[in-house]
């Protein structure tokens, strides 16, 4: 969708001086002011930016523009155990609603041995556009709100997607990078509009041993559906994990999905409690349906 330019406020970021700013947060903490009706757009040169980034409520509306995601690159190298804990390991942090970025990578560069998040959302109307997330345990913590993300690349080994957003990854690439776990939703009842949807993904992987789950219940109502998606032959037959053998969250837990094609996509070997849907089923997690909130939002139009 076209904006016009009256309603964006934008500033440069370089790092050899040409642009307003030498760091991202510097940008964010100092950027001109900007009313309710516009968006900061932070322009970000090409370069390895060595920062953790907070993004805070009170600067809603932000978009992270860069020109190439593997030459556009935040990245950061902090691990759960030094951080004191893994929700603050994160090298970027987003609090302010309706985030958007576009060409940028998010890495943490710990590496494995603990958790590591790439980036950590609590953004509601939040849309990735051909972005990267690098990163092993914890890559992408999708907490809350609601989230889109298009042509995006994500990868790590173990729960890499996780949260309680509801959140849809279309046309992405899900990239395991050893044995685990892609998904583990956080969800906490049944009557929550929240859980992670995959639609024409295709999931990769390499060095995965003994094989990749779909995902697993961090709380005992996780929701994951996948629809249409392309899976390689490191996704194990039975697709989904209970969470360290608990019997319990096979019942409260909601794993389905549609239309899977691939040599991981092994449908009748499936866990018995999950679901494959029928296609009016699936229409229900489609964006515009699953996304729209009580404020009919279509993340199609803000697309950019």
């Amino acid at each position: 969708m076209l904006i016009p330019l009256a309603i964006f406020v934008a500033v440069t970021v370089a790092q050899d001086g040409s642009g307003d700013f030498k760091t991202i947060q510097m940008a964010i903490d100092h950027a001109p002011a900007y009313n309710a009706q516009q968006r900061l757009v932070i322009n970000i040169k090409p370069g390895i930016y060595h920062e953790r980034i907070k993004v805070p409520q009170d600067r809603p509306r932000m978009t992270f523009l860069g020109v190439d995601a593997k030459t556009t690159v935040i990245t950061y190298g902090m691990g759960a155990k030094d951080a004191g804990g893994t929700f603050f390991s994160s090298s970027v942090e987003v609090d302010g609603a309706e985030f958007q970025a576009r060409n940028i990578t998010f890495e943490n560069s710990h590496g494995t041995g603990t958790q590591a998040v790439a980036i950590s959302l609590h953004s509601d109307k939040a849309v990735f556009q051909d972005c990267r997330f690098l990163g092993w345990q914890d890559t992408l913590y999708a907490a809350t709100g609601r989230q889109y993300y298009r042509d995006c690349y994500i990868e790590g080994h173990v729960d890499f997607i996780f949260g309680n957003a509801a959140a849809v990854f279309e046309d992405c690439e899900i990239h395991s990078k050893g044995a685990g776990f892609i998904s583990a939703v956080s969800r906490t009842a049944a009557d929550q509009p929240t859980g992670f949807v995959f639609l024409n993904c295709k999931l990769t992987g390499d060095n995965t041993g003994q094989g990749v789950f779909l995902g697993r219940p961090w709380r005992p109502y996780a929701r994951v559906i996948y629809i249409k998606c392309r899976m390689d032959a490191h996704i194990r037959a039975e697709g989904w994990d209970n969470w360290n053998n608990t019997p319990a969250n096979e019942k409260t837990a909601w794993f389905g999905e549609f239309d899977s094609t691939g040599p991981g996509a092994a449908h009748d070997k499936r866990v018995t409690w999950s679901h494959q849907l029928t296609a009016k089923e699936a229409a229900e997690f489609y964006p515009q349906v699953f996304l729209k909130g009580s404020d009919n939002w279509d993340p199609a139009l803000a697309r950019f």
